[in-house]
Parts: structure tokens; sequence; C-alpha cells
């Protein structure tokens, strides 16, 4: 199976941000995502809304939003103007999940449930039915260029498992420390989505490293 390939703007050049994004709008890339932090769920603070509605007509790949905030029922409708294809929200930051994910569909946007890398794909099980794509963080949320965390594998097979015995269309996005080096087995794992930060901006032609992503298969 062919990967799709997220390239995480959070690890760009933010100088230089729109000729970034249409780097990624030239290149194999299937999405653009796109890691918004409020400095309260997790501790660092990235870009917000109005970066991603000016970066909106600089390509037309989907916006993947991942939030990585407290609340984000109060800022669903604006991302959704903002540019936003698919927006994801972390089970830990929500009480009323599903409530949430209601939301997010009914705005017309595909939706996504992320997990940190200590909570369990079982807790997942009465939510698969209703949503789009699952991001498994294989770092600790809230900083680029982490180690992956090698236990992530499992979660990958285990979750994938699931999906498939349900008869499921649900995506499994692999978010931190995704490189050249463990691409394939990631996908031989179950992902199915594989976003790259470092991997890609830092990479000497970045162009053909996203290439070489999309060969993981």
């Amino acid at each position: 199976m062919i990967p799709v390939i997220a390239p995480s703007l959070l690890a760009s050049n933010f100088l230089n941000l729109k000729s970034e994004v249409e780097m990624v709008h030239n290149s194999q890339a299937d999405w653009l995502h796109l890691d918004v932090m409020d400095g309260r769920f997790v501790p660092n603070i990235s870009f917000g809304l109005p970066v991603i509605e000016c970066l909106r007509p600089a390509t037309n790949k989907p916006f993947d939003v991942h939030l990585m905030i407290l609340e984000p029922e109060r800022y669903a409708e604006a991302f959704k103007k903002a540019g936003a294809d698919i927006l994801t929200v972390h089970i830990e930051a929500c009480m009323h999940l599903h409530r949430n994910i209601q939301q997010i569909k009914n705005l017309g946007m595909k939706a996504g449930v992320a997990l940190n890398p200590h909570t369990p794909v079982s807790l997942l099980h009465h939510i698969l039915h209703d949503i789009d794509l699952v991001c498994l963080m294989s770092v600790n949320p809230g900083f680029g260029g982490q180690s992956f965390i090698e236990h992530t594998y499992q979660k990958i097979r285990e979750l994938r498992s699931i999906i498939d015995k349900a008869g499921l269309q649900v995506d499994i996005e692999i978010d931190g420390g995704v490189t050249l080096n463990n691409a394939s087995a990631l996908v031989h794992a179950g992902a199915t989505v594989l976003v790259a930060g470092n991997t890609v901006f830092r990479a000497a032609d970045p162009t053909a490293t996203i290439a070489q992503l999309k060969t993981a298969g």
C-alpha cells in the first residue's frame, strides 16, 4: 500500500512559509499537516488560525489540522473557515468526545482522534465507527525533533487488527519521529498516513525525500 505523506509545517522555516508550502504543493505529498498548540494541553505554542487562513490559497492539498489544545469545540468552526479539511482532536482533551466528533463532521470536515503515547487504543472501540482517522503520537506531543517511541509499532498492529475486524475504513496516522529508516516498517505494521517534519524540511532535497517516503509501502 502506498502511504499518504503529510509533511508537518512545524518543522519548516517560518521565515519562508509561503515557499515551504509551495514546495509541498509541487511535491508528491498528499496532505499538509498543521500542528496547533495552545501552551496548556502541551507545553508549547505554535501557530493558529491567522497563519492557516493565510496559507490556504497557496495550495489545494488537504489541510490536516492537528489540535493539541483544550476545549477544541470552541474553535472547530473557525478552523473550518480558515481552511481545515481534516480536524483531529485529542482523546485526552475531550470530555465529550462523541459530541466533538459530531461537531467536526457536521461542519463538513473529516474527523480524527489523536492518542498520546501512553493512551491505549482500546479506548477507541466506541468511537471508531464515527471517525475517519486515528493519529497515534509516536513522540510526546509538543515539540518536533524527538526520537521515535518503539512501542508505537505494537499500538499500530493492535489498532489495525481492531479496524480490520470491524470492517472499517479508518486511516492510521503516525506523528513523530518518522524517518526514511522506519517508514516502511510503519506501513507494514498497518499505518496509512505518515507525518514527517524534520525528515522533510531539514533534508537537503525535501522534494526527493517526500518521493522516497511515498515508496515506503
